[in-house]
């Protein structure tokens, strides 16, 4: 089945920018609607961005819209989430996650409709 890998967490001050990186093993990622995720200590688990399987469309949630922007990269099988101007309040884990190949033009940020998920990567904003 298929397998994801995030990678490219790490401690930032506020105000700085990390990407991150969602990896696809086996499959190529182009069939999969690709959501992401986050989940800071003691909070639930919220959607922040989703990006079709063809790329066209995107969607952003209002807590990082105009600062995240989210891409795919065919070639490397690799989803992006571009993460600018950090502030204390995104430090979570990022997770990224899958839809199934059937619904890859849709978009959503609702993490039960996600049945593929990678293991996650840190991301902390502290000064």
């Amino acid at each position: 089945q298929l397998q994801l890998v995030e990678s490219g967490g790490g401690l930032v001050q506020p105000g700085g920018s990390l990407r991150l990186s969602c990896a696809a093993s086996r499959f190529t990622l182009d069939n999969y609607a690709i959501g992401w995720f986050r989940q800071a200590p003691g909070k639930e688990r919220e959607g922040t961005s989703c990006i079709s399987g063809s790329g066209r469309v995107a969607n952003y949630a209002g807590s990082v819209k105009g600062r995240f922007t989210v891409s795919r990269d065919n070639a490397k099988n690799t989803v992006y989430l571009q993460m600018n101007n950090l502030k204390p309040e995104d430090t979570a884990v990022y997770y990224c996650a899958a839809l199934p190949p059937l619904l890859s033009s849709l978009c959503t940020m609702t993490s039960s409709h996600y049945n593929f998920w990678g293991q996650g990567t840190q991301v902390t904003v502290s000064s």
